[in-house]
């Protein structure tokens, strides 16, 4: 009798969770036939301001962080591991720092508004640098060829960390919203709305790799040769003029407003999940999980997916569960839907690609590190005229490379692998980001090789001279260096732009902001990451039979082995990043999933 009892109560239960499920899908709907409010997408026509504004913004900020490094060892007379450490830590800081700007624009500002006044704190943090450079107190006094200089005073280092927190408050607001706001203004159902929007990332990235080269040949010659205060005024100039050209464009735009935090519903399916683990799964959730998406709401529906299915636990109708008149339900960190969990799982998919791109970035760094200590201590001439190319600049070849390969990349190989493939970007998006990762492994190892041999000829040949404070100036031409950095420009059109769309696309759209600052929080940590090795290394090495690896003359150290160490780490990686390519599943949206003859029946599906 208890045992008739007890499976009575269970198909009772069952039943009534059946029709609760019924009930709501029926409230859902209705919900969804809802008229929402008619968006104009005015798609190319507002990307003169946004790319324009973007431009100038990168004119700006890369005018000043290009130099930087040149700029704390030579005018603020710091070492060159403490230099280099505090530009990684710097970097780091400002790439974390998109988080904070993600949620703020999700939560309460949007994209718009928090853009305009990330372009103005940027403004003023580079007009604060400026200064530095401009009013001889605000700086340390020359040091000339001394073997010891004075180093800043704590006055002079708040004054010029102050000019660095502003622009980290204005790259956590740019850097998480330009990229999802440009896109914004593309109708992303339409053919043309997602070819503008593919299109739109390429070109972005060259702009941006445009104004990079501006910035590391006319600027930085300037802030070398001429004057630091004009060299790093002119950036603060152009930041101003990208205030204006955004500005210009407000009438225009397509303005999505904040919906409220999406880590909210994150941190809601999470705890749901724990509090109801001990439910039983569900034979086939694509049917019976409470689902509710609210009218209002800016995400494509979700199709159900298997991974992470400990997940699907959140989303079970419980018979204590209450579900509002709306459909939806009356304690949301008790009960969430479907689409709420597979928000999740996208989020959660990502991470282990974001992981390998981590791993990646290092190689990238030391392009912009490094790779400019060797410049310095290289022959800079241009043939036999006395005109040097600033070490710096040397970095434009990085630039170079990505920003003529891109439009080929968009306008001739793209359409060339489309017919072949019938995929609309070509290839997959994992698999772009894979040849960009292969390719910074050939980087780090071109890089070893030339710096084997720049040290080499520096060692046995007679020198150019000296670098203050470093060491002799190796009579290898510095243009051995421009394969090292094409390599990397090349890695980084495929791998960055790769990256960048990957989150985009993979993303729910109302965590678009958060995607944008997952690209640079990779960044950050590789910028960390990168500190962390540097400081290991030159520790480590200090007192080996082959010397410090790291030394501040680099004829004495071995940049090289530091070189080989990281395409180590890089093939690694690689191998990491195959098999999360392999696991990975890239998002689906369409009707509901049904089950016909023990097979999933995916009418309509879209895969991204």
């Amino acid at each position: 009798m208890e045992m008739n009892g007890k499976e009575t109560m269970d198909k009772n239960d069952k039943s009534t969770m059946e029709v609760k499920v019924q009930e709501n899908m029926e409230k859902t709907e209705e919900a969804s036939k809802i008229d929402k409010p008619q968006v104009h997408y005015r798609g190319w026509k507002a990307m003169p301001f946004i790319i324009g504004n973007e431009t100038f913004e990168k004119l700006g900020a890369i005018g000043t962080l290009s130099n930087l490094l040149i700029y704390l060892t030579t005018v603020f007379n710091m070492k060159s591991i403490t230099a280099a450490n505090m530009i990684n830590i710097f970097n780091g800081t400002t790439n974390f720092g998109t988080l904070v700007g993600a949620f703020l624009c999700d939560t309460y500002f949007g994209r718009y508004k928090t853009l305009g006044f990330a372009t103005c704190a940027s403004f003023m943090g580079l007009l604060a640098i400026q200064l530095t450079a401009a009013i001889p107190t605000l700086h340390p006094p020359h040091c000339g060829d001394n073997a010891t200089c004075k180093g800043p005073t704590t006055g002079q280092m708040l004054f010029l960390l102050a000019g660095f927190g502003l622009m980290i408050v204005g790259a956590g607001g740019v850097r998480p919203c330009n990229l999802a706001f440009g896109a914004d203004q593309f109708n992303p159902e339409s053919v043309s709305g997602k070819r503008g929007i593919n299109s739109f990332f390429n070109w972005y990235f060259f702009t941006f790799t445009f104004a990079q080269m501006v910035s590391l040949t006319l600027i930085v010659y300037i802030q070398s040769n001429v004057s630091w205060a004009i060299g790093l005024g002119i950036p603060a100039i152009l930041m101003l003029v990208a205030c204006v050209v955004y500005f210009t464009g407000s009438k225009i735009y397509v303005k999505v407003k904040a919906t409220g935090s999406p880590m909210t519903s994150v941190a809601q399916v999470v705890v749901v999940a724990i509090k109801k683990r001990h439910l039983k799964a569900l034979e086939q959730p694509w049917l019976s999980l409470f689902n509710f998406i609210p009218p209002t709401s800016i995400n494509s529906k979700l199709r159900y997916t298997h991974q992470f299915r400990f997940l699907d636990k959140a989303a079970i109708l419980a018979p204590q569960d209450q579900i509002n008149p709306d459909g939806s339900p009356a304690h949301p960190w008790k009960l969430c839907s479907m689409q709420q969990v597979e928000e999740v799982k996208c989020l959660m998919r990502v991470l282990p690609i974001w992981t390998a791109a981590i791993i990646y970035f290092i190689a990238i760094v030391q392009q912009n590190t490094y790779a400019i200590f060797q410049a310095q201590q290289t022959d800079r001439r241009i043939g036999r005229s006395s005109f040097m190319i600033p070490a710096a600049s040397y970095v434009v070849f990085l630039m170079l490379s990505m920003s003529i390969f891109i439009p080929i990349y968009d306008r001739i190989i793209v359409p060339f692998l489309r017919r072949i493939t019938k995929k609309e970007g070509g290839i997959t998006i994992l698999q772009r980001m894979g040849i960009g990762i292969f390719l910074s492994v050939v980087t780090m190892l071109v890089s070893a090789v030339v710096e084997e041999r720049r040290r080499t000829i520096a060692l046995r040949k007679p020198t150019l001279g000296t670098v203050p404070r470093r060491g002799a100036i190796s009579s290898m031409s510095g243009l051995w260096l421009i394969p090292q950095l094409t390599l990397a420009g090349l890695a980084e059109a495929f791998t960055a732009v790769g990256q960048v769309e990957f989150y985009y696309k993979q993303f729910p759209e109302n965590m678009r902001s958060i995607a944008g600052s997952l690209f640079y929080c990779g960044m950050a940590c590789s910028s960390y990451l990168s500190s962390f090795l540097i400081s290991v290394v030159h520790r480590s090495t200090a007192d080996s039979a082959t010397g410090n690896w790291l030394a501040e003359d680099l004829n004495k150290g071995r940049l090289d082995y530091f070189y080989f160490m990281i395409s180590g780490l890089g093939v690694l990686n690689m191998g990491y990043f195959l098999v999360c390519s392999r696991w990975y599943k890239y998002k689906e949206i369409g009707d509901d999933t049904l089950e016909v003859n023990g097979e999933k029946d995916q009418h309509e599906k879209t895969s991204v």
